[in-house]
């Protein structure tokens, strides 16, 4: 397998590379609207038809099921690559990133799911920086059908992936006593209210942290389909993450960015308003769009404090500002 050359060390380098990555990948998502728009019978069949290929485009950008960056190349010291098998057949790719040893948060594990497009090597920098600003170890998921992994991505197919890693860091000896923390950006954040709102009886759940997400697949056809919103009863990826969050009991921040081209804002405050968590952080940023929140000041800041708040580490042990 071939692999692109190691990244630049700089840290905000290498978050302006990942966001133009992936911004050049939401452009996919309206060409479909673009392309389409008056032909309902054309609208009709992409909707119901080829609806995985436009929810799950995992070969965008390109080589990103063959080009998976590795975290040596970000110069991350304590790593496992790992192949953790499902229960229905499929093997998944991941890696497991240690923070600093006996530091601050090491009993603090972040399971993170991404976005629709790229591969878990493409969000390598957002790892670093969390390890960087909180201590944490970051678990991060391939699903299936996406990067190295095995398997054709669906909804009922994602959620036993995510099912399959959170079970992997219980069973675990390392992780198995961590704190845990669901991390999911845009259709990582669908992903990780229905692990959250499944598992969370169990108390190892501290939290859960939510980006650009949405209210239902469903609702979101209107925004990046508009000819298409008469017709979004057939689509049958459903993501209901509306009707999932209020069940969840587990503290939630919500990182919102408010130029967000792809997720109108409007879906995350709906989000946030139907949540009956009995801790809830709304944090706007302003200058963010789908991809480009990462970069927003205080993004990272508001992960490390809302981690303070819910696993219990006092405020004289958090990263000085």
């Amino acid at each position: 397998m071939s692999s692109p050359a190691p990244p630049p060390s700089n840290n905000p380098s290498l978050l302006e590379q990942t966001v133009s990555l992936m911004s050049s990948a939401a452009s996919y998502m309206r060409l479909p609207a673009i392309a389409s728009t008056g032909i309902a019978a054309l609208l009709t069949s992409l909707l119901y038809f080829k609806q995985k290929a436009l929810i799950y485009p995992s070969h965008v950008p390109a080589d990103a099921r063959t080009k998976i960056p590795r975290p040596i190349y970000y110069e991350f010291k304590d790593f496992e690559e790992l192949i953790i098998p499902t229960n229905d057949g499929e093997k998944l790719s991941a890696f497991y990133i240690r923070g600093p040893r006996g530091g601050r948060n090491s009993n603090v594990t972040v399971l993170m799911f991404h976005g629709n497009a790229g591969n878990i090597g493409h969000r390598l920098p957002i790892a670093r920086m969390l390890i960087s600003s909180t201590g944490c170890n970051v678990f991060m998921l391939e699903y299936r059908g996406y990067g190295l992994s095995t398997g054709e991505a669906d909804e009922s197919g994602l959620n036993v992936d995510a099912q399959t890693a959170l079970d992997y860091l219980r069973d675990r000896a390392e992780t198995r006593d961590h704190k845990l923390l669901v991390y999911g950006q845009s259709l990582g954040g669908a992903v990780g209210i229905r692990l959250v709102a499944k598992n969370q009886g169990r108390g190892d759940i501290s939290g859960l942290i939510l980006e650009n997400t949405f209210l239902s697949m469903r609702k979101l056809i209107p925004s990046i389909m508009p000819p298409a919103k008469y017709l979004a009863l057939l689509c049958h990826q459903i993501w209901p993450s509306d009707s999932l969050i209020p069940n969840i009991k587990v503290p939630i921040l919500f990182l919102s960015g408010l130029q967000d081209e792809i997720v109108p804002p409007i879906h995350m405050k709906r989000l946030y308003d139907l949540s009956t968590a009995p801790l809830k952080i709304w944090r706007p940023l302003p200058g963010g769009d789908h991809n480009s929140s990462v970069l927003e000041e205080g993004y990272f800041e508001s992960i490390a404090d809302f981690m303070g708040r819910v696993t219990g580490e006092s405020p004289s042990e958090k990263r000085s500002r």
